[in-house]
């Protein structure tokens, strides 16, 4: 396909064809004797996904760190670039929404006051703003897709982060209990490990991670799992989708601010009386959590001292207060000094 004939088809210029080219995010073939470009089915994909991602709000940089150069067959690297575009569609979709709840409070306040303070409007304007700012904010200073490669072998050989890995997972299972045709979803699923075990009991699973390496290892593994790109601040699927959700090892890679969005977005697409179970690393408060550090430095655990601080552990008693101001009935169990299982179930 040439330049005019692609541009023609996206409905942008050759010339805006040419700026990408230029900033290195397509590399289309040219012919030798006239140096005319030509674009593979490929090139195209890659085109249509880098306009969505411009029309998203993202930078030309950072387009080049979410679409890695690699020679996966077509129909993988097919699969990841209309993942990639869900996944931001999504995002604009839940920012929508958020608009939409905006200005019908407004609109709820000005019916029953007859009036609307601007106290009022800022109040409602800065909540949505923060909201906004809090689901963008998330970054993956771990490096997930690298990890991938090596994350099922790290499990089985770390005492320390994965103590009680197999207890954790099975307790889990066990607490939400699966009935025949429930669904169920794994956020952060990482390489299937949990979600693993709801399948051998023949429960429809689909999982979520924001990495793209650890979704294809996960897809190797469990070929009838239904997998997206997505991540606890942007669950890629409408209202009221599934009869459970279940987490291991991954809520402390967000922020407590972003926790609360997280209880949000799983609430959201769970069915009533759809059920949660977060199996992570917590504190159960600061109190615990200023202790345990002291006891690091007295041993002088400098490494596990710097990863606890580069992570975001939950406090097991505020997790339980969200769940009980939410309505929920909630049980949870302490592994070890750290692991925790949490269970809730809606009042309804």
């Amino acid at each position: 396909m040439k330049i005019k004939e692609l541009a023609a088809k996206l409905n942008i210029s050759p010339r805006t064809i040419r700026f990408y080219e230029q900033k290195g995010l397509i590399s289309p073939h040219k012919q030798e004797h006239n140096l005319y470009r030509t674009f593979t089915e490929r090139e195209v994909w890659r085109l249509q996904t880098i306009i969505s991602l411009r029309e998203a709000g993202m930078t030309i940089e950072d387009i080049k760190k979410a679409l890695p150069q690699t020679d996966e067959e077509d129909t993988e690297q097919l699969k990841y670039y209309l993942d990639m575009q869900r996944s931001i569609i999504f995002s604009q979709w839940l920012e929508l929404k958020q608009i939409i709840e905006t200005t019908d409070t407004m609109i709820d306040l000005l019916n029953h006051q007859q009036t609307l303070p601007l106290d009022d409007i800022f109040l409602l304007a800065e909540g949505s703003k923060r909201l906004r700012e809090t689901r963008k904010n998330w970054s993956d200073k771990w490096n997930f897709d690298h990890q991938a490669f090596t994350h099922d072998n790290n499990v089985a050989n770390n005492d320390r982060e994965y103590k009680d890995y197999e207890k954790a997972l099975q307790t889990t299972v066990s607490w939400v209990a699966p009935k025949a045709g429930e669904r169920g979803l794994d956020i952060g699923t990482g390489t299937g490990n949990l979600a693993a075990k709801f399948l051998d009991k023949d429960i429809h699973m689909a999982g979520i991670d924001q990495s793209i390496e650890m979704l294809k290892h996960c897809g190797r593994k469990h070929a009838q799992m239904e997998l997206k790109l997505g991540n606890f601040l942007a669950i890629p699927y409408l209202d009221g989708q599934f009869d459970f959700i279940v987490t291991s090892f991954a809520l402390h890679h967000i922020s407590d601010d972003q926790k609360k969005l997280a209880l949000g977005e799983m609430r959201r697409v769970l069915k009533p009386h759809g059920r949660i179970c977060i199996t992570d690393l917590m504190f159960v408060n600061e109190v615990h959590k200023e202790q345990y550090m002291a006891s690091l430095e007295q041993q002088e655990k400098n490494d596990d001292i710097h990863r606890i601080q580069n992570e975001y552990y939950a406090m097991s008693t505020s997790l339980l207060n969200w769940f009980e101001e939410n309505s929920y009935i909630t049980k949870h169990i302490q592994l070890n000094e750290l692991l925790t299982i949490v269970y809730a179930v809606p009042i309804r």
